[in-house]
């Protein structure tokens, strides 16, 4: 499928497999790469369930960074397949691109891998596509990025 374009702002994903009240979040501990990136219930507090969507780069067409919303240096990244939240430098931030798929979207890394989730609290991973519902997501539109 032909990526899609999002509107730049902040969003809440949601994971389809598990049902509506999961989210991708970011667990409370860090390892050497950075805080895993798992599902898990809907938090009372959005810090960690929050995430701003926007073009990597000012051009047309440009794959997009994700970051926590209310961390601007803590971007995605992505290690042996496996997806953490961290605070490096925005260019070392991992890039993404969206899939329209029958419930939702697919969210395809650079190397044309899916995120995937297994169950709630497992560590996303990327895998390559499949039509899985383990890889559907959605995207929940919460704010522009500067409307806090």
């Amino acid at each position: 499928m032909a990526p899609i374009p999002v509107r730049p702002g902040i969003y809440k994903i949601h994971a389809h497999i598990i049902g509506p009240s999961s989210l991708v979040t970011t667990t409370e501990y860090a390892t050497e790469h950075g805080a895993p990136i798992i599902t898990d219930r809907m938090n009372q507090l959005p810090i960690e369930q929050e995430w701003v969507i926007e073009p990597a780069e000012p051009v047309p067409g440009a794959p997009y960074a994700i970051h926590l919303a209310h961390q601007d240096e803590a971007g995605i990244v992505v290690h042996n397949d496996k997806l953490y939240v961290k605070a490096v430098p925005r260019p070392e931030w991992a890039k993404f691109t969206f899939e329209r798929v029958i419930g939702g979207l697919k969210i395809i890394s650079e190397k044309g891998l899916a995120w995937r989730s297994g169950h709630r609290g497992a560590q996303l991973h990327l895998s390559p596509p499949s039509p899985d519902f383990q890889e559907t997501w959605t995207l929940e539109f919460e704010r522009p990025v500067n409307a806090d």
